[in-house]
Order: C-alpha cells, then structure tokens, then sequence
C-alpha cells in the first residue's frame, strides 16, 4: 500500500480506538504496517474493509475451537466492515492438508452441501449474518481453464510448498504427498483474488495459506491482504487442539447441562484464554477477574461456573444458563438427583443384563462402551454404583439409572 492519508484528529483517534479493538487476542497481524493503512483509508474514506473467513465444509459440528475466528469477524462486523463468509465447496472436494499426515479423503457435492448449511446456521449464533455475504469458491474456480490452472501454478515453487511444516514431515518420512494438494493453499490464495479481500483471518497453523493470498493478489495486480492470526485453543484435556475426535471438545449446538457442565471441566490455567478467545466479556472484566484469580479472591469453581454460564447464555439463551447453573449446584455441588429426570416405559424384559438395559435406553452407544462405563464405576442405579458388570437388573417402577456426571434416566412400568 503506497498512499499515504492525512487524519483529521477525531479520525486519528478513531483508527487508534480500531486498532486496539481489533488486537484483542491476536497472534500476529502481517504486515502490521499494512494492516494501520488499511484502517486508515477506511476511517478516511467510509469505505468498509472486506474481511475474509474460509471455511472448508468437512465437518458439520461447530465448537468453542472453531469460534475463535468467528469473534473476531464479530468485531469486525460492530465497526462496519464487510464479512466474506466464503465456504469452500470447491477445495472441499480436496481437503486442507493443514497438520494432516495424509492424503484427506475427497467429499462428495452432496457432503460438502449438507455441511455447509450447518455451518451458516450455526454461526448465526455468533454474527449477524444478515450482515454477512456468503460466498462459494466453485463459482470462480470451477469456471478456471487448464490455461488458467498453469498460470495460477507457475507462482510457486515446490520449494516453497515443502517449507510447510505438514508437508515437509510427510516428505521427509517417505509419506505420499498427492499433487493436488498443492493445489490446496493455491486456490485459497486465489479466493482472496477473485474477492479482492482486505484482511483475512485464521488460525496460526492457517499462516502459509493466508500469506498465499497476498502473494496471489500481487500477482494478479490487487492490493495485498493483511493476514491475521489467532491462537488454536487447547480443548479440555489442556494439551491437544480442541477437537471432536479427540472428544476434548465443547459443541455449542451442545444441551445446555452439557455446555455447562464440560465448561467445568475446563483446567484452571486455560480458563482466561476461553474467557479472551471465546467470549465478547469486555478486557477490563477479564482482567480484573484474572487479577482476581491471582491473588485468591476469586476461585476457580466460581470463575469456571460463570465461564459455563455465559457459553450457555450466548447459545442458548439466559434462561437456559440459569437452569444449567441451578441443575449443575443440584447434581454436583449439593449430591442430590435433579427433578426433571427424563422419564421412558419401560416394556422390555426383567431381569435383564445390565449392558443390554443401558444400550437399549441409548444411555450407551455400544456394549463395548457400557462395560467400560461400569468398569470405571460410572455407573448407578438408585444412587449405589453398579460394581458387577454381569449385572441382572430387575426392573422396578421409579428405578433412576445414571451413567457419567450428566446422564439420567426414569424407568417407569
């Protein structure tokens, strides 16, 4: 960005108010220099800034993880800018390579479709999407002609593609690395071309293909983008990337006793990064709270319970976070059954083996898993622990099963 502009003193404290706004919970901005221009000849013109997320539609489930990104396009969104919510129904067909060890398994139209109207909904939750324009790559990258395909290709060199730290470890190990992957971080850099994107965000393991846009765009003669960074959180076993298959994760299309509860499993010294990354808590809150925390006048329990509150207020309403709240103090905090168990008839036989009784109420999802359960002690009928996982359960009106901290069930006759 060569031009200079020249601010007005109101002006100047607007950018300054933006910049700092913006900043919250960021990794790296590149170029940062670049990134004060373009708020400035925003501010300067009125014009708004085009900020780009790229979403590829490979799974459907949305949790606290994916919201980082999602926040921070929120702020975006209060400032006036312009939210490209691009959904990658054409690099889906690929996959990103991105901290994959191996070739990802291509979806189908009909898969990419079906996920990507999940993905709309559930970030409705999160940004007024009556604001947002949703884009689809297919529209520019399925048109493209071979011709096209070469000159889009003849910018990089495999050079560069293997100093990403995904491919370089698969290429050093002797793992195959298909050529169309390459294509991968190529096409996303052209989205930002056919856009014409100011600012594009994601996570830090995003860095390589956020940078190929700026790279793309000069190329093509566009202004650059600025590439934004955010920090991956770490899900509830305080190491790994939060994850659903890793089952460290909180969903936010979850039920609220589980959002709420799983909250409460979040560890102690992660508890200010949720706050941070994950909530709209003003900075002068979470920093009192996290000075609060330092010294002892507020402890963890109270501070997680809130965390949990406020995941649960925020997608699924107040009300539902006060019932979460006041069903988790019940359950867990004064050891007494909650009162709206679900109830079911029960018409199968008695007695019956107790694997058989929890897998036919859905209580597991597998024998495997219910013998573990009760191996594990988490299993309880009548509020003693089952201990014999060969079990024959006779049936009793009234009889209350629970399995793990949050499931409950009623057997009436």
């Amino acid at each position: 960005m060569e031009k200079e502009f020249t601010l007005t003193k109101e002006q100047q404290v607007e950018v300054e108010r933006q910049l700092a706004f913006l900043q919250r919970g960021v990794v790296e901005i590149v170029p940062e220099a670049d990134f004060r221009k373009k708020i400035e000849k925003s501010v300067v013109t009125g014009k708004p800034l085009k900020i780009k997320l790229g979403m590829d539609p490979s799974a459907p489930d949305v949790h606290i993880g994916h919201t980082v990104p999602l926040h921070k396009l929120r702020q975006f969104q209060e400032l006036g800018h312009e939210i490209q919510m691009l959904i990658g129904d054409f690099t889906g067909r690929i996959g990103d390579p991105t901290g994959k060890s191996e070739t990802r398994k291509q979806l189908t139209d009909e898969e990419v479709k079906k996920n990507a109207e999940t993905y709309v909904e559930q970030y409705g939750k999160i940004l007024d999407m009556d604001k947002v324009t949703i884009y689809y790559n297919s529209e520019w990258l399925k048109p493209l002609q071979f011709e096209d395909v070469v000159k889009l290709a003849a910018n990089m060199t495999v050079a560069r593609m293997l100093e990403r730290d995904d491919f370089e470890k698969r290429y050093k190990s002797g793992q195959p690395i298909s050529v169309h992957e390459f294509f991968y971080p190529l096409m996303q850099g052209y989205d930002s071309v056919a856009l014409d994107t100011d600012i594009e965000v994601g996570g830090t393991d995003q860095k390589f293909n956020l940078l190929m846009g700026r790279t793309l765009q000069e190329a093509y003669g566009k202004e650059k983008q600025v590439a934004l960074t955010l920090p991956l959180i770490e899900g509830l076993d305080g190491e790994r990337k939060m994850s659903k298959s890793l089952n460290n994760y909180i969903g936010i299309d979850e039920a609220p006793n589980e959002i709420f509860g799983k909250s409460m499993s979040i560890p102690d010294e992660l508890m200010i990064k949720y706050y941070k990354l994950a909530t709209d808590l003003p900075m002068e809150e979470i920093e009192k709270l996290e000075a609060d925390l330092a010294d002892g006048s507020v402890h963890p329990r109270d501070a997680k319970m809130n965390l949990g509150a406020l995941f649960v207020e925020m997608y699924h309403g107040k009300e539902a976070a006060e019932e979460a709240r006041n069903y988790f103090q019940t359950v867990f905090q004064k050891r007494s059954l909650p009162t709206d168990i679900p109830e079911t008839k029960w018409e199968g036989e008695s007695p019956i083996w107790i694997v058989d009784l929890l897998v036919e109420l859905n209580m597991q999802s597998s024998k495997g898993e219910a013998r573990r359960m009760i191996q594990n002690g988490g299993v309880k009928i009548n509020e003693e622990k089952v201990e014999d996982v060969q079990l024959q359960v006779e049936v009793e009106d009234g009889m209350i099963l629970q399995v793990g901290k949050r499931k409950f069930m009623k057997l009436t006759k």
